[in-house]
């Protein structure tokens, strides 16, 4: 441990040695679970609202309250605070990977993302899109956060684990609010938010814009520092900085009448820096946009007759990923044998798509302890449209060849041609409550998808409350992450192309859980789990006479572990809170680790109101034992801990709030891996140093 690590700690004890000691002498009126939200139910284990303790599946909830007490603006931000979740980088447009316990790949479709039930993944790489430029906070009411498999009820890539980023109706955002942020990196953001009724119907709308110069750490060496090496040339750009700037717009409304919800969406991402580069070559110059737009009308009634519930959802997604400027896949005065690229290597894809999704479902008591929910769906998923700017072409040994201008290709000459998946599906589960303390939940999906046919995927969940206090949980999942189009039919690339006749990979996973709520003021959960992944899709080399190399369904992964989180209001006026996970993911084929992720990490927060109205929440976080995976002969990564504060005001009789934040205090030296074997960027992924908000917002 580091003078800054060991500096951080002391600092965190000591400020909360001082709270303990002046909490024994005072007390406030106000109670913790109104200052920082009520986190005790959740609706994403099985599709209605319960107690989170006796839900059937390892579940956190993250309410509004508690995001704004981490001071958190971004839900990478909240998401690192999750036991058993670690928010990586993809080297590409350092898009975020929500990598859930130790399942790790380079686009991260094995993480369901939900916006209120609806997926928001897209179809290129199956992921919630790459060219992802951050989620603001400011009109979100709580994130529940499955860890563990969810296609018994969720279907496709809830795979490692299922986040639903709920939003915030008329109700729970009276009145108008308008906020401002600013601080390191050039960073500002506005936003406003207003919630009420016109008549019958209640209103709740949010707007915010913002942009960030994004932090610059340096990268050493690029992929282009190796292509020089072998060339001969000087073309890299490398000691260079990462490029990690956008302007985001991001729209949301929200209508309610009755039995109705209809939501609306907007989320704008533009100029988006490349990173470390889309091919780990530095690229100043390059641009991304991305362009979502999402509807969703529901409608449900618990009572639609003697034992009957039921409701429906119809949902619209358009995202597009297009170029802002070109990007340089490599620099300029890049070289190969056969030829050279004297303005740089240039090519980017864009896609084009709509997504239609239309599900039902039915409950039924009618069974003395049993409650029955029934569903079915359809989606349509349409990538219509596909274009590439380049000025290249492969020769049949991969190797790129200048072709001149920047052209556009498009159908059969461009990446991949439009492809079109359609999917239909049923479920069935059961909540038994066979006894008063004994729960079991069952559940089966079945998935028919136009390409590989079906899918069926099961769930048990034995829930035992032992004592008043005392809840155990044993549980069984199984789940599959469907291939994404780029997987499947990805063409013009030697270097990687597409198979059609890929499976779906799939895991199954056991876990137990414990939850201990012995006071009112403390609550401690513990769960253990293992799982098995088979047919996971990986590049094999192409059969001969082709070159490169393809996708297909070849080896496995193991892991198991354990996570841990404690909660615990010491007096009226502090909350101590904090978590330990422990992972470990094998690698079937070599049997050596599986690499990327930490083995140990750890999260620390206290929540100590000062005084009246203001509150300090001091935060830690540590990660240990980053091993590399198999093939890559680098060291494993250093060891870190990073130390985050946030001073806000908490009183609700001034019109004004205002909140400072430092992340990463004293400015550790964070990276996340590059992938293996480590040629193209040997010294990983630098994140961002020290960085200072200040935020203020105003009720009308």
């Amino acid at each position: 441990m580091n003078y800054g690590d060991q500096a951080a700690i002391t600092l965190l004890l000591g400020l909360l040695l001082q709270a303990s000691c002046a909490f024994s002498q005072t007390a406030d009126e106000e109670d913790l679970a109104l200052v920082y939200g009520d986190a005790t139910t959740v609706s994403i284990a099985t599709g209605s609202e319960q107690p989170l303790r006796k839900a059937p599946a390892v579940a956190t909830v993250i309410t509004a309250e508690e995001i704004a007490a981490m001071g958190a603006a971004d839900l990478d931000e909240v998401l690192q605070t999750v036991p058993g979740i670690h928010v990586s980088r993809n080297a590409s447009l350092y898009s975020p990977l929500y990598v859930v316990r130790g399942i790790y790949s380079p686009f991260n479709p094995q993480t369901l993302v939900l916006e209120n039930g609806i997926p928001m993944t897209t179809l290129f790489v199956g992921n919630k899109g790459n060219v992802w430029g951050g989620y603001p906070l400011e009109h979100v009411e709580r994130i529940e956060i499955i860890r563990g498999p969810g296609s018994a009820l969720y279907g496709a890539d809830a795979f490692a684990g299922v986040i639903n980023i709920v939003t915030k109706t008329a109700a729970d955002t009276p009145g108008t609010r308008v906020g401002s942020r600013i601080g390191s990196f050039a960073t500002r953001s506005a936003w406003v938010q207003h919630g009420g009724t016109v008549g019958p119907i209640e209103i709740a709308a949010f707007l915010h814009a913002g942009h960030t110069d994004g932090f610059r750490k340096t990268i050493e060496a690029d992929a282009q520092t190796v292509y020089d090496r072998e060339a001969g040339t000087d073309a890299s750009l490398a000691p260079g900085p990462v490029n990690t700037d956008y302007d985001a717009i991001d729209a949301h409304l929200d209508l309610g009448l009755d039995k109705w919800r209809l939501r609306a969406g907007y989320k704008l991402r533009d100029d988006l820096g490349t990173g470390a580069g889309v091919s780990s070559a530095l690229d100043p110059v390059g641009k991304m946009k991305s362009e979502r737009i999402n509807a969703d009308l529901n409608w449900a009634d618990p009572q639609l007759a003697d034992y009957w519930g039921g409701g429906a959802t119809l949902s619209y997604l358009y995202y597009t990923q297009q170029l802002a400027s070109n990007l340089q896949l490599l620099p300029p005065g890049a070289t190969f044998p056969t030829g050279s690229f004297p303005d740089g290597m240039i090519g980017a894809p864009q896609t084009w798509e709509r997504q239609l999704r239309l599900s039902a479902f039915l409950t039924y008591t009618g069974i003395e302890r049993h409650r029955f929910r029934f569903g079915a769906g359809y989606d349509d998923l349409h990538l219509y449209r596909t274009e590439e700017y380049k000025n290249f072409v492969f020769d049949p040994d991969g190797v790129p060849v200048p072709a001149g201008p920047v052209d556009l290709y498009t159908g059969s000459q461009a990446f991949m041609e439009p492809q079109r998946r359609r999917v239909k599906y049923l479920y069935i589960q059961d909540e038994w409550q066979f006894a008063s303390d004994w729960g079991l939940t069952a559940g089966l999906r079945r998935d028919h998808y136009s390409e590989f046919g079906h899918t069926t995927n099961p769930r048990v969940a034995l829930v035992w409350d032992a004592a008043h206090d005392l809840t155990l949980k044993l549980l069984y999942g199984h789940a599959f992450r469907a291939p994404s189009f780029n997987e499947e039919y990805s063409i013009n690339n030697p270097v990687v192309r597409g198979n059609p006749d890929l499976r779906p990979e799939t895991i199954r996973t056991v876990e137990a859980a414990l939850a201990w709520h012995p006071q009112d003021n403390f609550r401690a959960n513990l769960n253990v789990f293992r799982y098995e992944m088979d047919h996971i899709i990986r590049t094999v080399p192409n059969p001969l006479p082709e070159t490169g190399e393809t996708y297909a369904n070849t080896g496995g992964q193991n892991g198991h572990g354990l996570e841990l989180d404690l909660a615990w209001d010491a007096t009226s006026r502090l909350r101590l809170s904090g978590n330990y996970a422990y992972q470990a993911a094998t690698d079937d084929a070599t049997g050596l680790d599986a690499g990327y992720i930490p083995r140990h990490q750890a999260y620390l927060r206290a929540d100590w109101r000062i005084a009246s109205g203001w509150a300090l929440s001091p935060q830690l976080h540590w990660s240990a034992d980053r091993r590399r995976p198999p093939g890559d002969t680098r060291p494993m990564l250093d060891d870190y801990t990073t130390f985050d504060l946030t001073v806000r005001s908490t009183g609700t009789r001034s019109p004004w709030s205002f909140a400072l934040t430092v992340r990463n205090l004293f400015n550790a030296d964070v990276r996340e891996p590059s992938q293996a074997p480590g040629l193209l960027l040997p010294n990983d992924l630098p994140l961002a140093g020290r960085a200072l908000y200040l935020q203020a917002e105003y009720k009308m």
